[in-house]
C-alpha cells in the first residue's frame, strides 16, 4: 500500500496529477483545493497518498498533510459517502471549514460542495460529530499553527450569524469563531443581528 509520495510535478488534468518518483509516474486522483495549491509543474511535492483497491484497478488519492486524509477517511464512514463525494466535500471546504461546520451542525455549509444534496449533508454533520475529538485538531497546509474549532452553543442566532458572516465573504472558520467570540461577549441568549455585528468587530480586528 502506497501511503505517501515525495517527487515532481509532472503533469496537471482536471482531477489528477501525476507526480514523477525517480522516473516512475504515479497518477493521483485530488480535489479541485488540493489539485489549486499544488507548487508549478517540476517544482517537488510531497502528498499524503490513501490507496484503494480493486479487482480491475489501483487508484491513488493525494491530499496536503495525513490530517487532510484522516477527514477523507472518516467522510466515508458515513452512510452514502464514497471517494467520489468525500473529495468533492474536501475539495469544496478547508477541512478547519468542515470541522467548524460539523460542529455547529451547519449542513447547508457542507451541502455547497458539488455532488453532495442535503440529506447527505445532514448525514454528514451528524455522524461526524462524535469522531469530532479525533479529528478537530486541523493542521493548516503549512503545519504551521492549528486552526481551531469554534464549538458554539445550539441556536438559531448563532448559525444565522455564521451564515451571514461567510456570506460576506469570510472563511466559515473565521466567521464560527468570531461568533464564539460574540456569543462569550454577548451572552448566549443575544440575537443574530447583535452576533452579527460583534462578529465584525472582531474580524476587523
Amino acid at each position: 500500500m502506497i501511503g505517501k509520495l515525495t517527487g515532481l510535478v509532472d503533469t496537471v488534468a482536471e482531477s489528477t496529477v501525476i507526480i514523477d518518483v525517480s522516473g516512475v509516474g504515479y497518477e493521483v486522483t485530488m480535489g479541485s483545493r488540493q489539485l489549486g495549491a499544488l507548487p508549478p509543474v517540476g517544482e517537488p511535492v510531497s502528498l499524503a497518498i490513501d490507496t484503494h483497491m480493486r479487482e480491475d484497478s489501483i487508484r491513488l488519492y493525494g491530499f496536503a498533510s495525513e490530517h487532510e486524509r484522516a477527514w477523507f477517511r472518516a467522510l466515508q464512514t458515513v452512510q452514502g459517502v464514497g471517494a467520489k463525494v468525500a473529495l468533492a466535500v474536501l475539495g469544496s471546504l478547508s477541512v478547519a471549514d468542515l470541522a467548524n461546520a460539523v460542529a455547529l451542525q451547519d449542513k447547508a455549509h457542507v451541502a455547497r460542495a458539488q455532488g453532495v444534496g442535503p440529506k447527505v449533508a445532514g448525514r454528514i454533520v451528524a455522524e461526524l460529530k462524535d469522531k469530532m475529538p479525533a479529528l478537530a485538531p486541523a493542521l493548516s497546509v503549512s503545519g504551521a499553527a492549528p486552526s481551531a474549532v469554534a464549538e458554539l452553543p445550539e441556536g438559531l442566532a448563532a448559525r444565522d450569524a455564521v451564515s451571514a458572516l461567510t456570506n460576506l465573504g469570510y472563511a466559515h472558520g473565521e466567521a464560527a469563531a468570531a461568533v464564539s467570540a460574540a456569543m462569550r461577549a454577548a451572552g448566549d441568549e443575544a440575537g443574530a443581528a447583535d452576533l452579527i455585528r460583534l462578529g465584525l468587530k472582531e474580524l476587523s480586528q
